[in-house]
């Protein structure tokens, strides 16, 4: 969920924009509960894995589960653990498929997840982030909705300019051709208008709420069911912030100046 990171290092691992749900485990797609889906996602993929450990997809999918079951880690050794488990099973299948966007892009993922354990020492990990997200990006540009372009610009965006990736214009180039890829998927828009907001650029920001906004209604027909609604919590409340962030300098500008 949105990767969304170390603030120690001012970095926002954990802002990694969020993978779109795992159609193919029916029982955790059935439960109503966000944690307790990503658990059963999790015991169905390891389970899965331990039947096939040379297919490719079944070890993608085992890193997306990983992944997903470490948003909801209570502490750092359980997320690093997970994390690992995620790193370990895509590295091993690179022999076998060399060629796969989804390993190197969960490879990335779980990278960072790793990442979020290690204060100062996730500065070591964002060239490897970088290197597998960009990878996943020159093999299919269009995975996860735009995921690599979204999150090598969420990498850019917060990592730190001296001694790190940290790039504003990077992260704006990825991040508006996350939206131009997939602009159906609300996650790839509010990035956007997030980090315009950051940047202090309420005018794009604006123009990029207002386009959001117009594509809303189709995006809540689009994206359905109850593996969905932890995403719509998310970025119903996103929608609000930003909403808030960009009305206020609007009223301020428009509020009558006091006379003596």
């Amino acid at each position: 969920m949105q990767l969304l990171l170390a603030s120690v290092v001012g970095l926002a691992f954990a802002g990694f924009g969020q993978t779109n749900p795992v159609a193919t485990l029916s029982l955790a797609a059935s439960s109503p509960d966000p944690a307790l889906r990503a658990k059963l996602a999790f015991e169905q993929a390891q389970r899965r894995i331990r039947k096939e450990p040379r297919d490719a997809e079944t070890a993608w999918q085992f890193a997306r589960a990983t992944f997903d079951l470490a948003e909801f880690a209570t502490n750092s050794a359980q997320r690093a653990s997970l994390g690992e488990m995620g790193i370990t099973a895509c590295r091993q299948m690179f022999t076998n498929e060399p060629g796969s966007a989804a390993l190197h892009y969960y490879l990335a993922m779980n990278l960072g997840q790793l990442a979020r354990t290690k204060g100062l020492g996730a500065l070591k990990l964002v060239d490897q982030m970088e290197r597998e997200f960009l990878a996943a990006r020159k093999l299919d540009v269009t995975f996860d909705y735009a995921g690599p372009d979204r999150n090598l610009g969420l990498l850019y965006r917060d990592a730190p300019v001296l001694g790190s990736v940290g790039s504003r214009s990077r992260a704006r180039q990825h991040l508006m051709r996350a939206v131009v890829l997939a602009p159906e998927y609300p996650e790839n828009r509010l990035d956007l208008i997030e980090s315009y907001l950051e940047w202090k650029d309420h005018k794009d920001a604006l123009r990029e709420l207002k386009a959001l906004e117009e594509q809303w209604p189709a995006a809540r027909s689009r994206f359905t069911g109850e593996a969905w609604t932890a995403a719509w919590a998310d970025w119903e409340a996103r929608l609000q912030t930003a909403r808030k962030k960009i009305e206020e300098p609007s009223r301020s500008a428009k509020a009558p100046r006091k006379t003596d």
